[in-house]
């Protein structure tokens, strides 16, 4: 559910407004509300942002390199500043190196082939009068007489390269058409010694910076977190209004009811004046989700569609066992199940200080486990093999119980969706009738009775006979109130026409969305397939050894089973997000839209 808040007017001295903030900061309740205009046109606040940002990429890097942290030692906020410039120091001097290393490294591969000479000595050729040129050609566009005409000697052969030199007088033109080199004017050894240097260089400074990231990174995170409260202040200082010639200071907010008390009594020791009030519909309130217990495992779920608007109803609670059961219906195998909630409860009772946020993911984790298991047992499916096929009492009992077949798991699904989509056109209802009134949701309501009447008749016509008095009675009301009220502000032809596009869409749009819920059915089955297909693998492939064919067919198995249970996992995550989000939120009228609510604090 959504949290009530209390809207927050303070009206401040702007002598005091700084340490005013500061105290609203430390006490961390209030959602400042933000103006619609741009605040990063404060130069200071640009700085801010930009300085984020290096200490975040600082941090990245730092983190990337995987060296062990010398100790857990608390960050020193002003010494995060030094290490990063350091830190930015350092990595350009490295780029630097590396740069030069490239180059030289080039320099090197254009001279291994001519082998180490003195570049002098062609100096004191020229002086002597002679000129000393290197070529490069093919086996075949070389030619014997430039032995004769140019003193041609081959250096050295490389594949089909031939590397050759022509010696001849200063004034004479060699005129060949091969591919004349262009060597660096120093010799092959001292690009090798300069070579060395650099890589021992550029081995200081990456000793230099992993030493830096065994030391400095909470140094960084502190001076980060620090950047950060500085600019959060500072938008809150951009977001106030400034009245009376600048003199004094209006700064909105919002909180959760149940914080008011605190709000009061801190306000008490504060000089300025101040006004709580209930949020006006035209207001944009922060969302604060505060459901308990089961539903709010599933709160982070809604967080990755969006959240509600403050006047719309939180649809966390109504969603949360659907997708509970779809997803044990999607992965449908209750060894997979099993192994699920056997090792998150073995890793909670071993691991130390996990998270409280980790905590409910974890619990969410084993409640989908459990939901696994026990959809599993519909088919019988246990790691790939059928359950109900071990001649057991139990399990025959629990095959004549609850086993279903493919075809009534086929059924099972589609009735599962029709029950969550009519649901859901429940949840519009009463949301119209929240946010607008009763009369906006007669419409709603009328569809719902066509199409409960319906499922009943066509169900259980025992109880409803379809075409019947009573279904008649049911179909007549329902579509009048479709079709009269579809839009209580219209007159009652426009109702008429909106209302046969609507029968339009409801006739087409809800085989689709039925049909949609398929795939509760397909994925269990395909997933429960492949894993049959594993185990068969596994015994077929294994060699007839008394040694080797068991170690080969477990491996088989467990890498096997691994792969599918991960493929099967993340398609029992997705597909029954994509059914909530979809299907559900668009029958339900679900909007969305929300901010959450976020105190301002350090």
């Amino acid at each position: 559910m959504i949290a009530k808040m209390k809207k927050l007017t303070f009206l401040v001295y702007h002598k005091e407004y700084d340490a005013f903030l500061k105290s609203i900061r430390d006490l961390g309740v209030v959602h400042v509300a933000t103006k619609a205009q741009g605040s990063a046109e404060d130069a200071g606040l640009q700085e801010s942002i930009r300085l984020s940002t290096r200490y975040a990429a600082a941090i990245k890097l730092l983190q990337g390199m995987n060296v062990q942290p010398v100790d857990n030692h608390a960050g020193n906020a002003d010494r995060g500043m030094d290490v990063l410039t350091e830190m930015e120091d350092l990595q350009q001097q490295i780029q630097q190196v590396a740069h030069k290393l490239q180059s030289v490294e080039k320099e090197v591969a254009q001279l291994e082939p001519w082998g180490d000479f003195d570049p002098h000595s062609l100096e004191r050729l020229h002086d002597a009068g002679y000129q000393i040129d290197f070529y490069i050609c093919s086996d075949k566009q070389f030619k014997d007489e430039w032995a004769d005409l140019y003193n041609a000697t081959v250096i050295n052969r490389v594949g089909s390269k031939l590397y050759f030199v022509t010696v001849i007088p200063n004034h004479v033109c060699a005129d060949l058409e091969v591919e004349s080199a262009k060597l660096p004017e120093i010799s092959l050894s001292d690009l090798q010694v300069k070579r060395e240097g650099l890589i021992k260089q550029n081995e200081t400074l990456q000793k230099q910076m992993e030493d830096l990231a065994a030391s400095a990174i909470p140094d960084l995170q502190a001076a980060q977190a620090k950047v950060h409260s500085q600019i959060e202040f500072s938008k809150v200082v951009l977001n106030t209004n400034s009245l009376a010639d600048n003199k004094l200071m209006l700064l909105q907010g919002w909180t959760p009811v149940e914080r008011i008390d605190e709000i009061k009594h801190f306000l008490e020791t504060e000089e300025v004046y101040y006004e709580i009030s209930d949020p006006s519909p035209e207001d944009d309130v922060p969302i604060l989700l505060n459901n308990k217990g089961f539903f709010r495992l599933f709160e982070p779920i809604m967080r990755l569609y969006m959240l509600p608007k403050y006047n719309e109803l939180d649809l966390t609670p109504f969603f949360a066992p659907f997708f509970m059961l779809f997803f044990g219906l999607c992965l449908g195998d209750s060894g997979y199940g099993l192994f699920m909630l056997l090792a998150v409860t073995v890793y909670r009772l071993v691991a130390k200080n996990i998270a409280a946020s980790m905590k409910s993911i974890l619990t969410l984790v084993q409640l989908l486990g459990a939901s696994t298991m026990v959809c599993g047992l519909l088919t019988g499916t246990c790691f790939g093999f059928n359950l109900y096929d071990i001649q057991v009492p139990f399990f025959q009992s629990l095959k004549e119980a609850i086993s279903l077949d493919n075809q009534q798991m086929f059924n099972l699904s589609l009735i599962l969706g029709g029950v969550q989509i009519i649901f859901g056109m429940i949840l519009k209802a009463v949301n119209q009738t929240i946010q607008f009134g009763f009369k906006y949701a007669v419409a709603t309501i009328g569809w719902i009775l066509v199409l409960v009447s319906s499922a009943i008749a066509f169900a259980a016509p025992g109880v409803m006979p379809m075409g019947g008095a009573v279904h008649l009675v049911f179909l007549v009301a329902g579509l009048l109130m479709a079709y009269l009220y579809n839009s209580p502000d219209k007159n009652i032809f426009v109702n008429i026409g909106l209302g046969l596009w609507d029968s339009y869409n409801m006739a087409t749009g809800l085989l689709g969305d039925i049909l949609s819920y398929v795939r509760l059915f397909a994925l269990g089955l395909s997933g429960g397939i492949l894993a049959s297909v594993f185990n068969s693998l596994a015994v077929g492939m294994s060699p007839d050894n008394v040694i080797a064919g068991p170690i080969v067919m477990v491996l088989i198995f467990v890498i096997g089973h691994a792969i599918n249970m991960f493929m099967n996992v993340l398609g029992a995550m997705v597909h029954p997000m994509r059914l909530t989000f979809v299907e559900f939120f668009k029958n339900s009228g679900y909007e969305g839209g929300g901010k959450e609510y976020k105190p301002f604090k350090n």
